[in-house]
């Protein structure tokens, strides 16, 4: 690997920490429950983005299963949620915020 594919991985590993600082910052102040959901499918996002790169530095290629399983777990558990939001929404139970 030449000196610039280094830098810009360290880089991209940087940015990727960086963010994961920032989504728990989210998760933990998240004022409703759906930017709590948001912030998991982003961590899903975040944690495939890493692999990627830790498979870009070792230069390999099994992690591309895993990678693929990751997101899609990632997008039924988005789904998931989403639906579990909407039909409380539709059911009229008050949310954490309305009862307050």
């Amino acid at each position: 690997m030449t000196l610039a594919d280094d830098i810009l991985l360290d880089a991209a590993l940087t940015l990727i920490v960086i963010a994961g600082v920032l989504l728990l910052i989210r998760i933990w102040r998240g004022p409703s429950m759906l930017d709590r959901a948001v912030a998991v499918d982003v961590a899903a996002v975040l944690i495939i983005a890493g692999i990627g790169v830790d498979a870009a530095i070792t230069r390999t290629r099994y992690y591309l299963s895993i990678m693929l399983v990751l997101a899609f777990l990632g997008f039924t558990s988005s789904v998931g949620i989403a639906r579990f939001i909407a039909a409380r929404d539709r059911a009229g139970t008050p949310s954490a915020e309305e009862r307050s």
